[in-house]
């Protein structure tokens, strides 16, 4: 007899979780979350999981909470006989910290896969890592989602000439130059040095923009200060237009702020994050579809690779 599905979700991702139930033909599942006065919190399952496969649904963003969250319905889960766990994670948190970059510092990113594995998850479904190797901080199977499956067929539909893809900072011309290798366009390179962290010091350009519509790609923007400065620097340097997409819209301090005061045209996200507040330039793509057709092909283990564009 094949194991029952059920789908949950960690309230930071109700919205998500619930339309990623529907797009798999599935009821999401009843748990509560008791708060403390002291900020201590207890999750619990409202119907049974024995002998369920149990998917927990819940971005780790803000990451300290909703991590801490997710760990213990991980735990529950286990408790409660479930027959496996795996978690859907489409912002994965504390992914920046993936290597020791300067003495004295914590790599985030495998403590957190340590202690997902040590709450007893099966498996790991995440979207769009800030960097590709944190796959392999885990001993456990871990799907990897793209966010150009969504993104791509936006740029194509907007049919613009000319185009030009390019990357706000060295670390993304791979992405950069992946997507204008699909799209038949040309590439750039914003560099930029840093001051100091989220602060952006002197910025240029390699490659031509003038005369075309630049499209930046990233797979996260956080307060948009690259973003922002790297929009009015391409406008300076004579580009029609420049928009910018990105998989996760984590969009901290000023970032509404300073995205409706640039020169971006428009901001495109998917749903991986709840926006916090509303801006006239940024537009929401979901991904509910993709991450019900990879939870469905998981249960009926089945290929998940035909999901993938990029």
């Amino acid at each position: 007899m094949k194991a029952p599905i059920k789908i949950f979700s960690g309230s930071n991702s109700e919205y998500l979780a619930g339309e990623i139930a529907k797009a798999a033909g599935l009821q999401l599942g009843k748990s509560s979350i008791t708060r403390f006065s002291d900020g201590e919190f207890e999750v619990c399952y409202e119907e049974t999981v024995r002998g369920a496969q149990v998917f927990i649904i819940q971005s780790t963003y803000p990451p300290t909470d909703n991590l801490m969250e997710l760990l213990l319905m991980i735990d529950a889960a286990k408790r409660a006989s479930a027959y496996k766990v795996i978690a859907v994670i489409p912002y994965f948190g504390f992914a920046r910290q993936d290597r020791k970059d300067r003495p004295r510092v914590a790599i985030g990113a495998k403590l957190v896969a340590n202690l997902l594995m040590a709450a007893g998850v099966d498996r790991v479904m995440t979207m769009d890592l800030h960097a590709d190797q944190i796959q392999g901080f885990f001993d456990i199977p871990v799907d990897h989602l793209y966010g150009s499956s969504v993104l791509l067929p936006y740029i194509e539909n907007l049919k613009l000439d000319n185009l030009v893809v390019a990357s706000p900072d060295m670390g993304g011309s791979k992405r950069a130059n992946t997507y204008a290798k699909y799209l038949n366009a040309g590439l750039a390179i914003c560099h930029k040095s840093r001051e100091k962290a989220n602060v952006v010091g002197e910025m240029t350009a390699i490659g031509d923009v003038d005369g075309r519509h630049v499209v930046i790609v990233d797979d996260m923007i956080d307060t948009a200060g690259t973003i922002t400065k790297a929009a009015n620097m391409l406008k300076e340097k004579g580009a029609l237009s420049v928009r910018a997409i990105a998989t996760h819209a984590v969009l901290s301090g000023p970032a509404y702020e300073r995205i409706e005061e640039s020169a971006l045209e428009e901001v495109v996200f998917t749903d991986s994050i709840p926006l916090k507040s509303e801006c006239s330039k940024i537009k929401e793509l979901t991904i509910a579809d993709i991450f019900a057709k990879t939870i469905l092909n998981v249960y009926n283990c089945e290929s998940i690779s035909s999901n993938f564009i990029l």
